[in-house]
């Protein structure tokens, strides 16, 4: 039959584009090996995928690593649902806002995860056999009769299809009066702190039922608040050692070993306010969205709303070193303030050997920076780089000067494609970059240059 010409044409692009809420990916964390990789969304779910040993082998052995990298999913479930605080009339949202892996100990694995209000611990398994030959049980799992038993049998394990089993182990609830926006294992392995606007707790992994309070930085009258924390991390190295960043651009390292409750910092780490730039928007720009410290525990990683910033523990006067990540924007803050992107949340991470970061930008871009060189590199996360063995292409924003082909206006970035979630591999480079419901997996070398 042929098509009548006035039936409504479906528009394939928008299907394509159209995104539910709850499929936005809030969080990705490799684990310790870089073997799994967790993603957390919007819906409360929690995504682990899995490093093809196979298909690294295989690529070994030929010489080419362009596979090597291939994730496939591994385990998916329900990490947290949606509840309501009838005291504050409040509802909670599901949303995962942190995954924190567990240094692995046996054949299982352990993860953290967190939404507003409550932190999980999960335990993931496989099992590969089940057990046969129950003397009191028959095969569907129905208790016998015992009167029909007559004789006695030794239960035996069978082989069966792989199954992952992901089972809830802890859930430590009623720790925080304000949303949870960062999580982090001590690397003592026992503890793991959580932090929310106003204060950090301390939890032992075996406990549940009561924490210690060690940040506290809510006034006595809560019109005195000036600042709110937003994120915090322990030290790699030393248990006693986390730091914690504040909106007001400030960073806090503070020791355990000095004071139970550490209001009293050990070091600030701030940098002094040019009086002549600032604006409005001055204090909302220099807000620290994300904290990391690098891999050796010698220097922090952070990032604002326009730049990213390494500090050294050593100095405390100012960072040591600052790139800029889309300075073009500082034109636009009056309608990214106006549209609220100006309160987006980029996160920062490092590459295994300190010696590059990277953080998210608009319209699917993201940056590099070689520490060594200063030089950075503008990538873009699209659909036709996703591609087996595709080439991710440099992107330029054209500020003035001579245009290059391919440059892209300031006015022409799409703000509602934005990467602000990514994680980098703990020992090879292979980064995973979270763009709304996509996750991308990208390996192997980019030599930042001059963009």
């Amino acid at each position: 039959m042929g098509e009548d010409a006035e039936s409504p044409k479906i528009n394939h692009t928008f299907l394509r584009d159209y995104v539910t809420e709850a499929d936005v990916i809030s969080t990705v964390e490799f684990n310790q090996t870089g073997d799994l990789l967790a993603t957390g969304d919007k819906g409360g779910r929690v995504v682990i995928f899995q490093r093809e040993i196979d298909s690294k082998g295989e690529s070994e052995e030929v010489g080419d690593i362009g596979d090597s990298g291939e994730y496939n999913v591994y385990s998916t479930f329900q990490s947290h649902e949606p509840d309501f605080d009838y005291l504050k009339s409040l509802e909670i949202e599901e949303k995962i806002n942190k995954i924190r892996w567990l240094p692995q100990q046996n054949a299982a694995h352990f993860l953290l995860s967190t939404n507003d209000k409550t932190v999980k611990l999960w335990k993931v398994s496989e099992r590969d056999k089940r057990p046969e030959g129950y003397n009191l049980k028959d095969e569907e799992g129905r208790l016998k009769d015992i009167s029909t038993i007559t004789s006695l049998q030794v239960p035996v394990l069978k082989p069966t299809d792989l199954m992952v089993e992901v089972r809830p182990r802890r859930v430590f609830s009623n720790g925080h009066t304000y949303h949870v926006n960062s999580i982090s294992v001590n690397s003592d392995g026992e503890t793991y702190l959580s932090a929310d606007d106003l204060r950090i707790n301390m939890w032992h992994l075996g406990i549940t039922d009561r924490s210690f309070n060690i940040v506290d930085i809510k006034p006595a009258n809560m019109e005195d608040l000036t600042e709110v924390i937003t994120a915090a991390e322990f030290h790699p190295q030393h248990c006693h050692l986390f730091v914690y960043s504040s909106s007001k651009g400030t960073l806090r390292l503070c020791d355990m070993r000095a004071s139970a409750l550490c209001d009293k910092h050990t070091k600030l780490f701030e940098e002094p306010e040019d009086p002549g730039s600032r604006s409005f928007f001055s204090e909302i720009i220099s807000s620290v969205s994300d904290v990391k410290f690098s891999h050796s525990g010698r220097y922090l990683l952070t990032r604002d709303y326009l730049t990213a910033k390494v500090w050294d523990l050593h100095m405390d006067k100012g960072p040591v070193e600052t790139y800029q990540v889309h300075e073009y924007l500082r034109s636009k803050l009056c309608s990214l303030y106006e549209n609220d992107c100006i309160f987006d949340k980029f996160e920062c991470v490092w590459n295994s050997s300190d010696s590059v970061i990277m953080t998210g930008a608009y319209n699917n871009f993201f940056r590099m920076f070689d520490r060594e060189t200063g030089r950075g590199v503008t990538l873009e996360a699209w659909r036709e780089s996703s591609k087996p063995r595709a080439v991710l292409r440099t992107r330029r924003v054209y500020t003035g000067g001579k245009r290059r082909r391919g440059d892209m206006g300031v006015d022409s970035l799409d703000f509602t494609k934005k990467i602000l979630h990514m994680a980098w591999h703990p020992s090879e480079n292979i980064i995973a970059i979270a763009a709304t419901n996509n996750l991308y997996i990208f390996q192997d070398r980019v030599n930042p240059e001059t963009q």
